[in-house]
């Protein structure tokens, strides 16, 4: 009946009587109650496009640095990256994608081969020199036109000043040990880390280790690790270590949380910076490694025996991921 007199478009039996019983107990307005909170305009395909792109450039980014270059809230972010982008924070990355079979084969593998080699060897992980390269951020407040500013008789009104937040950046590398820090450096702005670059970085990290860690120099007797980068595992970069013989600790493929830097060293310096005014990227610089120098050994040397908790962990999760500081597993 309803249909047949108002067209589809008409409201439900159901709801007539509901809005009936509604007016019958008193209500006089015909609007629709207020609902808490409100719409997001955020979550559109333009800032969801911008927000993988960054995330992709960078998979160590967090999400409030991402919603202040976009300039939307962090809770829209959240969404994006959660809801949207089905997203999920593993140690100090974004994982964007779940493990196959055979990925996470390979995890378990590394975890188990890593595992026996230590056994077979106590003092291999002193010989154990890991690195990898991370983004250090920083902003900077500018101040957007004048406070004061001459006007007359009819001009329109003077803007009123505003601060706006720009990013300052810089790539940091850093390479340590179970004794501290054997070599760092910033990338020159304008480098990209392809593999030539790379490669002048093992130059200069065995130049490092010569002078820093001489016991592992004399006899060749450490061991590289890092993770599988383009730049780190091209052509040009293994037959670098090969004509010097350097031996490479295998890295799984995905795995964040099996990674020194990554659930240790890269943390650990961010907390510590995150939210802090740089008006330079010699600021950021200066205080990075402020940061760094500060780091006791004790630390590196928890850091290493967590390695090994975390292969443990690795296998009895059969390959999956794993998240936390604190790993705890029977020894």
């Amino acid at each position: 009946m309803l249909t047949k007199a108002y067209g589809e478009s008409v409201m439900s039996k159901t709801r007539v009587y509901e809005w009936y019983k509604r007016f019958q107990d008193g209500r006089e307005d015909v609007a629709d109650d207020e609902r808490p909170g409100r719409p997001s305009t955020s979550t559109t395909d333009e800032n969801v496009e911008k927000v993988k792109a960054m995330i992709m450039n960078d998979r160590r980014i967090t999400i409030r640095e991402v919603a202040d270059d976009v300039g939307i809230s962090i809770g829209s972010c959240h969404e994006i990256f959660s809801n949207v982008l089905g997203m999920k924070r593993v140690a100090a990355k974004f994982v964007p994608k779940l493990l196959n079979f055979e990925q996470k084969q390979r995890r378990m593998e590394v975890a188990q081969e890593s595992l026996k080699e230590v056994n077979d060897d106590a003092e291999l992980l002193k010989r154990v020199i890991t690195g990898d390269e991370t983004w250090v951020y920083g902003y900077d407040v500018e101040t957007k036109a004048q406070s004061s500013q001459w006007k007359h008789p009819g001009s329109p009104r003077p803007k009123k000043a505003r601060q706006v937040r720009s990013n300052v950046k810089v790539m940091l590398t850093v390479f340590f040990n179970f004794n501290g820090i054997v070599h760092h450096e910033f990338l020159p702005q304008g480098q990209t880390v392809n593999k030539e670059y790379y490669l002048k970085v093992q130059r200069r990290l065995r130049e490092a280790i010569r002078k820093k860690r001489p016991d592992l120099w004399k006899n060749n007797s450490w061991l590289l690790h890092h993770d599988n980068a383009p730049a780190h595992t091209s052509l040009l970069v293994r037959e670098f270590l090969a004509k010097n013989n350097t031996v490479t600790m295998p890295q799984p493929p995905y795995s964040p949380d099996m990674a020194p830097c990554d659930f240790f060293l890269f943390p650990k310096i961010k907390r510590t910076l995150k939210g802090r005014r740089f008006t330079s990227i010699d600021d950021i610089k200066s205080a990075s490694l402020k940061e760094l120098k500060a780091i006791p050994k004790i630390e590196f040397e928890k850091c290493f025996d967590d390695w090994k908790k975390r292969w443990r962990k690795c296998i009895i999760s059969n390959g999956d991921y794993f998240e936390g500081d604190n790993i705890n597993v029977d020894e």
